[in-house]
């Protein structure tokens, strides 16, 4: 059976160009490598032309439409891992600092007051998988994965046992570097003495996704101790991480275990970028995640910027980081990302605030299909970020790292087609559209690595509303959002009635059933 290109078409211009446009992006955000004769693929960050597991795992969830190569990154990461289990934060093979660095070396760096990598290593490898479904591939790299993650509960710059968390140094949510009260000259990458140490939020939604994702793959080949064993930790970090970090409105940023106070913002109120991120991952509950979403609403009426997505809000008072760049506003000191807008619009499309989630993208597509353009960070008023205006050697006007967040939105929020096994063997389906005011609509996603992939028609009817779901021999559970005021009688599968429920998401009323497709099969959800 044929398997066609990701495409979305509903007669309305910010979901039909929305693809074509993210895909535009991705088109040059990939940089071809050769180290030690092997060919590798990344998808690179839009501040520096250099490999980042970070950018590249997260862009992973733009590109794995597009990308034949899923793997090569991955097992470079794994082929450099250092015997206790640490992970690369990039690569590199072209000059970085120019003019004054002119070597293009093959360059290896690992920022040391960096909590994170490992868990975007496993989840990189995961999304590969995902993919290809190349089973031999990811069983050889389970004990790399396994020793990653090793690393972090046992490294002391990496675990709190107090806690029973991973801890990091006092930086700006997920980056790079850390605050020092001034005992060091510039942006401090490195773990001394004079380090802040506490708990971020984001690395432990991250870890608790990692060790889940790490789970299934040992479930999947029949390793039920191991399976069962990371199973747990992610569940003793999540409740651990809800009692230390959630202060009953979000989660906060950091939460200290060395001692310090930071004149001139109210850090208990800062909202920082990996919450919604949180959400997605699932360590969130669901009346977490609505007043998470519910505060990312204040901030829009009450903040005066352009976008509710900031990096952190409120912002750090100037300089404190060692960089006269590093203004309120700026970069990860208060800017605004569609990186977050991305995660915050699935979050809200997941949570029963449908409506919220799609003005954010029709927002981003507005801004971006206007110019063309699209940058890893704005200024709240809305103008762009630049070379100038960062502490970064590069802003390409291409963000992979965004975009590939609000594609992954629309295609996996909106849309609703998430793979929750491997080649959408088995998915969940939850069309959204009736919240975008669409009632007709073609939807078909596949993976490029290996040409598989699902899709449906959608039809909304005054008495009904169809599905003809196109897939191969998938086991699918469908979560269908209904029109308002319309209550389902009864769901037919092939024209065989079928079991459902209905379930109530915030003010969002949902139909609930399973169903198993070999090629094609309709779906009619009777009012």
């Amino acid at each position: 059976m044929p398997c066609p290109e990701i495409s979305i078409k509903t007669g309305k211009k910010e979901f039909d160009d929305f693809i074509p446009q993210i895909k535009k992006f991705l088109e040059k955000d990939y940089l071809d490598v050769v180290i030690d004769s092997q060919k590798i693929r990344g998808y690179r960050s839009p501040d520096a032309k250099s490999i980042w597991i970070r950018d590249h795992s997260d862009i992973m969830r733009g590109f794995k439409y597009f990308e034949q190569d899923m793997k090569s990154t991955v097992q470079h990461f794994a082929d450099t891992q250092a015997a206790n289990g640490r992970i690369f934060d990039y690569f590199t093979v072209f000059p970085e600092k120019l003019p004054s660095e002119r070597e293009n070396w093959t360059k290896y760096v690992r920022v040391p007051v960096e909590a994170d990598v490992e868990y975007r290593f496993v989840n990189a490898a995961y999304l590969a998988w995902q993919a290809t479904g190349d089973d031999t591939w990811v069983k050889k790299l389970l004990p790399s994965l396994e020793r990653a993650l090793n690393y972090t509960l046992t490294h002391p710059w990496r675990w709190d046992e107090k806690t029973q968390l991973v801890k990091r140094p006092y930086t700006i949510d997920t980056w790079d570097f850390a605050y020092t009260a001034g005992s060091h000259d510039w942006l401090q990458f490195q773990i001394d003495d004079n380090t802040f140490w506490g708990i971020m939020h984001g690395d432990n939604s991250g870890f608790y996704q990692a060790f889940l994702r790490l789970s299934k793959l040992y479930d999947h080949f029949d390793e039920k101790g191991k399976a069962g064993y990371w199973a747990e930790k992610a569940q003793l970090l999540k409740d651990q991480a809800q009692k230390v970090c959630w202060n009953g409105s979000f989660f906060t940023h950091f939460v200290k275990l060395t001692p310090v106070t930071i004149d001139g913002v109210d850090e208990a109120s800062q909202l920082s970028m990996s919450n919604p991120m949180d959400i997605n991952r699932g360590m969130a509950t669901h009346e977490m995640a609505v007043s998470i979403i519910k505060e990312y609403q204040k901030r829009k009426e009450t903040s005066g910027s352009f976008a509710e997505w900031f990096s952190i809000h409120p912002a750090f008072p100037d300089n404190i980081f060692g960089d006269e760049l590093l203004v309120p506003g700026a970069y990860i000191n208060g800017g605004i990302y569609p990186l977050v807008g991305g995660e915050l619009a699935k979050a809200a499309l997941d949570h029963g605030f449908e409506e919220y989630g799609i003005d954010i993208l029709k927002q981003y597509y507005k801004l971006v299909s206007e110019t063309g353009e699209t940058f890893l960070w704005y200024f709240p008023d809305g103008s762009a970020s630049s070379i100038e205006t960062s502490t970064s050697p590069d802003a390409t006007p291409t963000d992979g790292w965004g975009s590939s967040a609000m594609l992954y939105a629309l295609v996996e929020g909106l849309a609703g087609i998430e793979d929750t096994f491997k080649l959408y063997q088995k998915a969940k389906i939850s069309p959204r559209w009736t919240a975008a005011g669409v009632s007709e609509a073609q939807v078909d996603v596949s993976y490029a690595s290996s040409e598989t992939g699902i899709g449906y028609t959608y039809l909304l009817k005054n008495d009904s509303l169809e599905l003809i779901v196109t897939a191969l021999n998938s086991d699918l559970d469908f979560h269908v959002l209904l029109p308002k005021n319309k209550s389902c009688k009864n769901v037919t599968a092939g024209k065989k009635n079928v079991s459902f429920s209905v379930s109530t998401c915030e003010n969002s009323n949902y139909v609930d059933f399973t169903s198993t497709v070999q090629e094609q099969k309709q779906i009619v959800i009777h009012f």
